[in-house]
């Protein structure tokens, strides 16, 4: 936990530095009539590395049983066995960017989303059994599902020129994401005697992201067309729910959350300054 606040401080400081340098603009740090904004909308296939899909497939489907109390408030733990059908290790990202252009050089804030992946329930209720009395009980089964989102702040560069038909753009960024999870029953979370039960609803946790690409463009200004692939790291932390930490398997300390994308963007780069001053001179 402390590194994920240390991680976000200095993500805060790296915005305020980036702040303060282009407010230098009057100075001469750059040209800014010549800067260009733009904004791009893309998709690409998301490949999970195994600890990921792992990670994944035993957290949304964990299944530790549920806590019963009889007439007399005494609680005793409850069982049964689920059948969800497992998470792909694959799913489809999607994508907006919105950011600026000088010259070669180009930044954007990568907002990305995984549309929800759905495990459907194979029944409304399923039967448990009491470890110790042997009674049998039903409860309520959910659709399991997870989904996430974040944002990147990418840097990169035109290798080829600025105005270049075609050309070819290493990126590299920094940024968040969130994992969410909706379990498949109101299960307990915790020892015996101090234990928690899940609500049906998602629960979440915040982790950093680290991003890697490579474009190949077509532009023909304003529209762009580009073919990009690459690598995204996710450090998942531990789930909590209600208070306590969701500990399971292997999973109890951070997780590898990496997968390898290749994906279409659009881009749409609007004018600067200096070339809607040149236009309305002709």
């Amino acid at each position: 936990m402390k590194t994920k606040i240390v991680y976000l401080v200095s993500l805060l400081c790296a915005l305020t530095f980036a702040t303060s340098a282009f407010a230098d603009s009057e100075d001469g740090f750059y040209e800014k009539d010549h800067i260009r904004g733009f904004i791009s909308f893309g998709a690409d296939y998301r490949g999970m590395f195994d600890g990921f899909n792992d990670y994944v497939n035993t957290i949304a489907r964990i299944n530790p049983g549920h806590m019963v109390k009889d007439s007399s408030g005494k609680a005793e733990r409850y069982s049964g066995t689920l059948k969800y059908a497992p998470f792909d290790d694959w799913y489809v990202g999607l994508h907006l960017n919105i950011g600026a252009q000088y010259k070669q050089f180009l930044t954007w804030f990568n907002i990305n989303l995984t549309p929800t992946q759905i495990s459907e329930r194979p029944a409304e209720t399923y039967n448990v059994t009491g470890e110790s009395s042997g009674n049998s009980e039903k409860m309520p089964l959910f659709d399991v599902k997870w989904f996430s989102y974040g944002v990147d702040w990418m840097f990169a560069w035109k290798l080829f020129g600025e105005h270049t038909f075609i050309n070819l753009i290493p990126a590299v960024g920094f940024g968040f994401n969130l994992m969410n999870f909706h379990m498949a029953s109101n299960f307990a979370i915790g020892e015996n005697s101090n234990y928690v039960d899940l609500r049906d609803r998602y629960y979440s946790t915040m982790d950093m992201s680290f991003n890697t690409e490579l474009e190949l463009r077509l532009e023909f200004d304003p529209i762009a067309i580009g073919i990009y692939g690459g690598y995204r790291h996710v450090d998942y932390s531990d789930l909590e729910v209600e208070g306590k930490l969701v500990e399971h398997g292997p999973f109890d300390t951070d997780n590898n959350g990496d997968t390898w994308f290749v994906g279409l963007r659009v881009t749409w780069i609007f004018m600067s300054d200096w070339q809607r001053k040149q236009a309305d001179k002709l």
